[in-house]
Protein backbone atom coordinates (compact mmCIF):
# COMPACT_ATOMS: atom_id res chain seq x y z
CA UNK A 1 0.00 0.00 0.00
CA UNK A 2 1.31 3.41 -1.00
CA UNK A 3 0.12 6.85 0.03
CA UNK A 4 0.19 9.10 -3.02
CA UNK A 5 -0.27 12.87 -2.82
CA UNK A 6 -1.53 15.27 -5.46
CA UNK A 7 -1.14 19.07 -5.21
CA UNK A 8 -2.26 21.71 -7.68
CA UNK A 9 -2.38 25.49 -7.87
CA UNK A 10 -4.21 27.46 -10.54
CA UNK A 11 -1.58 29.99 -11.54
CA UNK A 12 2.16 30.49 -11.61
CA UNK A 13 2.02 33.17 -8.90
CA UNK A 14 0.57 30.74 -6.36
CA UNK A 15 2.67 28.46 -4.19
CA UNK A 16 2.38 24.71 -3.74
CA UNK A 17 4.31 24.89 -0.45
CA UNK A 18 1.33 24.72 1.94
CA UNK A 19 -0.16 21.74 0.13
CA UNK A 20 3.20 19.97 -0.08
CA UNK A 21 3.77 20.49 3.66
CA UNK A 22 0.37 18.96 4.49
CA UNK A 23 0.96 16.02 2.14
CA UNK A 24 4.41 15.41 3.65
CA UNK A 25 2.87 15.51 7.14
CA UNK A 26 0.45 12.79 5.95
CA UNK A 27 3.54 10.69 5.07
CA UNK A 28 2.93 10.51 1.33
CA UNK A 29 5.37 8.18 -0.45
CA UNK A 30 5.13 10.17 -3.68
CA UNK A 31 3.65 13.58 -4.49
CA UNK A 32 2.47 14.71 -7.90
CA UNK A 33 2.29 18.47 -8.33
CA UNK A 34 1.29 20.87 -11.08
CA UNK A 35 0.36 24.43 -11.85
CA UNK A 36 -2.71 24.76 -14.07
CA UNK A 37 -6.37 25.64 -13.89
CA UNK A 38 -8.72 23.01 -12.48
CA UNK A 39 -10.94 23.51 -15.46
CA UNK A 40 -8.13 22.69 -17.88
CA UNK A 41 -8.66 19.36 -19.63
CA UNK A 42 -4.93 18.73 -20.01
CA UNK A 43 -3.53 18.05 -16.54
CA UNK A 44 -0.60 15.70 -17.18
CA UNK A 45 0.41 15.26 -13.52
CA UNK A 46 -3.13 14.33 -12.48
CA UNK A 47 -3.27 11.83 -15.34
CA UNK A 48 0.10 10.39 -14.33
CA UNK A 49 -1.04 10.19 -10.71
CA UNK A 50 -4.28 8.39 -11.60
CA UNK A 51 -2.37 6.01 -13.87
CA UNK A 52 0.20 5.32 -11.12
CA UNK A 53 -2.10 4.48 -8.20
CA UNK A 54 -2.89 0.79 -7.68
CA UNK A 55 -5.18 -1.36 -5.60
CA UNK A 56 -4.99 -0.64 -1.85
CA UNK A 57 -3.22 2.70 -2.43
CA UNK A 58 -4.56 5.92 -0.92
CA UNK A 59 -4.69 9.16 -2.93
CA UNK A 60 -4.35 12.18 -0.64
CA UNK A 61 -5.25 15.77 -1.54
CA UNK A 62 -5.59 18.84 0.66
CA UNK A 63 -8.94 20.09 -0.69
CA UNK A 64 -11.54 18.72 -3.10
CA UNK A 65 -11.21 21.67 -5.46
CA UNK A 66 -7.54 20.75 -6.05
CA UNK A 67 -8.70 17.56 -7.76
CA UNK A 68 -11.58 18.80 -9.93
CA UNK A 69 -13.85 21.82 -10.50
CA UNK A 70 -17.08 20.05 -11.41
CA UNK A 71 -19.11 17.34 -9.78
CA UNK A 72 -19.10 15.47 -13.07
CA UNK A 73 -15.29 15.41 -13.30
CA UNK A 74 -14.94 14.62 -9.61
CA UNK A 75 -17.33 11.70 -10.02
CA UNK A 76 -15.28 10.44 -12.96
CA UNK A 77 -12.09 10.59 -10.90
CA UNK A 78 -13.81 8.93 -7.91
CA UNK A 79 -15.14 6.14 -10.16
CA UNK A 80 -11.68 5.57 -11.61
CA UNK A 81 -10.21 5.36 -8.12
CA UNK A 82 -12.97 3.03 -6.95
CA UNK A 83 -12.48 0.73 -9.96
CA UNK A 84 -8.77 0.55 -9.19
CA UNK A 85 -9.41 -0.14 -5.50
CA UNK A 86 -7.90 3.18 -4.40
CA UNK A 87 -9.28 5.22 -1.51
CA UNK A 88 -9.35 9.03 -1.43
CA UNK A 89 -8.46 11.18 1.57
CA UNK A 90 -9.11 14.94 1.61
CA UNK A 91 -7.13 16.40 4.49
CA UNK A 92 -8.79 19.80 5.04
CA UNK A 93 -12.35 18.49 4.76
CA UNK A 94 -11.64 15.33 6.81
CA UNK A 95 -12.92 13.02 4.08
CA UNK A 96 -11.92 9.39 3.82
CA UNK A 97 -13.83 7.43 1.18
CA UNK A 98 -13.06 4.16 2.92
CA UNK A 99 -15.91 5.05 5.33
CA UNK A 100 -19.64 5.55 4.60
CA UNK A 101 -19.53 8.99 6.22
CA UNK A 102 -16.52 9.90 4.12
CA UNK A 103 -18.34 8.89 0.93
CA UNK A 104 -21.37 11.00 1.92
CA UNK A 105 -19.21 14.02 2.73
CA UNK A 106 -17.28 13.60 -0.51
CA UNK A 107 -20.46 13.77 -2.62
CA UNK A 108 -21.96 16.67 -0.65
CA UNK A 109 -18.82 18.79 -0.79
CA UNK A 110 -18.35 18.04 -4.49
CA UNK A 111 -21.81 19.45 -5.20
CA UNK A 112 -21.11 22.53 -3.05
CA UNK A 113 -17.75 23.11 -4.78
CA UNK A 114 -19.42 23.05 -8.19
CA UNK A 115 -22.13 25.43 -6.95
CA UNK A 116 -19.48 27.88 -5.71
CA UNK A 117 -17.67 27.71 -9.06
CA UNK A 118 -20.89 28.52 -10.91
CA UNK A 119 -21.59 31.47 -8.59
CA UNK A 120 -18.06 32.75 -9.15
CA UNK A 121 -18.55 32.54 -12.94
CA UNK A 122 -21.85 34.45 -12.70
CA UNK A 123 -20.26 37.21 -10.61
CA UNK A 124 -17.36 37.42 -13.03
CA UNK A 125 -19.68 37.74 -16.05
CA UNK A 126 -21.75 40.39 -14.25
CA UNK A 127 -18.57 42.32 -13.47
CA UNK A 128 -17.41 42.13 -17.10
CA UNK A 129 -20.80 43.30 -18.36
CA UNK A 130 -20.81 46.22 -15.92
CA UNK A 131 -17.28 47.20 -16.91
CA UNK A 132 -18.22 47.13 -20.61
CA UNK A 133 -21.28 49.30 -19.90
CA UNK A 134 -18.94 51.76 -18.15
CA UNK A 135 -16.76 51.94 -21.26
CA UNK A 136 -13.93 49.65 -20.20
CA UNK A 137 -12.22 48.09 -23.19
CA UNK A 138 -10.94 44.53 -22.90
CA UNK A 139 -8.11 43.00 -24.88
CA UNK A 140 -4.87 44.37 -26.19
CA UNK A 141 -4.61 48.05 -27.02
CA UNK A 142 -4.59 48.91 -30.71
CA UNK A 143 -1.07 49.13 -32.09
CA UNK A 144 -2.05 51.45 -34.93
CA UNK A 145 -3.93 54.74 -34.87
CA UNK A 146 -6.68 55.52 -37.37
CA UNK A 147 -4.19 57.72 -39.25
CA UNK A 148 -1.69 54.85 -39.48
CA UNK A 149 -4.40 52.48 -40.73
CA UNK A 150 -5.43 54.99 -43.41
CA UNK A 151 -1.76 55.37 -44.41
CA UNK A 152 -1.37 51.58 -44.59
CA UNK A 153 -4.46 51.28 -46.85
CA UNK A 154 -3.06 54.00 -49.12
CA UNK A 155 0.28 52.20 -49.32
CA UNK A 156 -1.41 48.87 -50.10
CA UNK A 157 -3.49 50.48 -52.86
CA UNK A 158 -0.22 51.83 -54.25
CA UNK A 159 1.11 48.26 -54.48
CA UNK A 160 3.16 47.84 -51.31
CA UNK A 161 3.46 44.16 -50.45
CA UNK A 162 1.72 42.72 -47.39
CA UNK A 163 5.02 41.45 -45.97
CA UNK A 164 6.46 44.96 -46.22
CA UNK A 165 3.44 46.41 -44.41
CA UNK A 166 3.89 43.77 -41.69
CA UNK A 167 7.50 44.79 -41.24
CA UNK A 168 6.87 48.54 -41.36
CA UNK A 169 3.95 48.54 -38.91
CA UNK A 170 5.24 45.63 -36.81
CA UNK A 171 2.01 43.67 -36.96
CA UNK A 172 1.11 40.19 -38.14
CA UNK A 173 -0.06 39.27 -41.62
CA UNK A 174 -3.52 38.45 -40.20
CA UNK A 175 -3.70 41.90 -38.58
CA UNK A 176 -2.78 43.61 -41.85
CA UNK A 177 -5.52 41.74 -43.72
CA UNK A 178 -8.06 42.43 -40.95
CA UNK A 179 -7.27 46.16 -40.86
CA UNK A 180 -7.35 46.44 -44.65
CA UNK A 181 -10.77 44.79 -44.72
CA UNK A 182 -12.26 47.16 -42.11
Amino acid sequence: MAIIGYARVSSVGQSLAVQIDKLNAYNCNKIYQETCSGTTADRPELKACLDYVREDDVLVITKLDRLARSTFHLTQVADKLKNKGVELVVIDQHIDTSTPTGKLMFNMLAAIAEFETELRKERQMEGIAKAKNNGVKFGAKAKLTETMIAQMKTERNAGVLIKDLCFKYRISKASVYRLLAD
